[in-house]
């Protein structure tokens, strides 16, 4: 097997040898125009993510909502754990929550701004979600459940995932918002909306795994 893969490296290697570097066709670059133009934001990526392929779009939350409701199902039939394990040092819960701070603040930027540069609904989901593991390593898990409660973060992401759905079946229709002036914060219609409901989605979705995870395993 292992002279399968030495071969199969040499053969990658003649590849990159012997066949010429695609060359860029300038003509390619419209594409991008007209992506920009038709949903008004100059994120092209966005455009695509939340225009063009919203089908892919839909499908990728209502993965990611499934990912998490498996790993419920899976951990809920285990015994809680008995030890948690969390930094306990001051050097590491100042660092923790300062990189938590830093984390957070780069989630609501790219969720308010991501159809301006790059950045998105995904990315600042995966920021937000960064910050609140960060805050719960350095935390009391019951005081982290006891915030998830209060401010009832599984009920509100169950609404961000809905109102997503609703807003996706209505542009699929053929319905869009305005799309304003091209560059500022308010444009690219029900783009900037969807960014932002994806964000919501995923920062709370992470936050879910991250207690189911505390309390079954003790550890994230």
């Amino acid at each position: 097997m292992k002279w399968l893969y030495i071969l199969a490296g040499l053969a990658l290697y003649v590849k990159i040898l012997v066949m010429p570097n695609p060359e860029l066709d300038v003509a390619d670059l419209s594409m991008v125009q007209a992506v920009v133009d038709d949903s008004g934001v100059p994120n092209a990526l966005a455009g695509i993510i939340f225009r063009n392929r919203l089908y892919d779009t839909i499908f990728e939350v209502v993965v990611f909502t499934i990912a998490i409701m498996g790993v419920r199902f899976l951990l809920a039939d285990e015994q809680p754990s008995k030890k948690v394990h969390r930094f306990t040092d001051q050097p590491s819960i100042v660092l923790a929550r300062l990189g938590a701070t830093i984390a957070s603040l780069v989630s609501i930027e790219l969720a308010i701004r991501g159809h301006l540069s790059p950045g998105g609904g995904f990315a600042a989901g995966v920021a937000g979600g960064t910050a609140i593991g960060l805050i719960a390593i350095t935390s009391s898990s019951k005081w982290m459940q006891g915030i998830y409660q209060r401010w009832r973060a599984a009920m509100w992401e169950k609404i961000s995932v809905l109102v997503f759905l609703v807003l996706a079946a209505i542009t699929l229709v053929g319905f869009e918002l305005p799309h304003g002036e091209l560059g500022a914060l308010v444009s690219g219609g029900v783009i900037p909306i969807l960014n932002v409901l994806v964000a919501i989605k995923v920062a709370l979705g992470s936050w879910a795994v991250i207690l189911v995870f505390i309390r079954y395993r003790g550890l994230l």
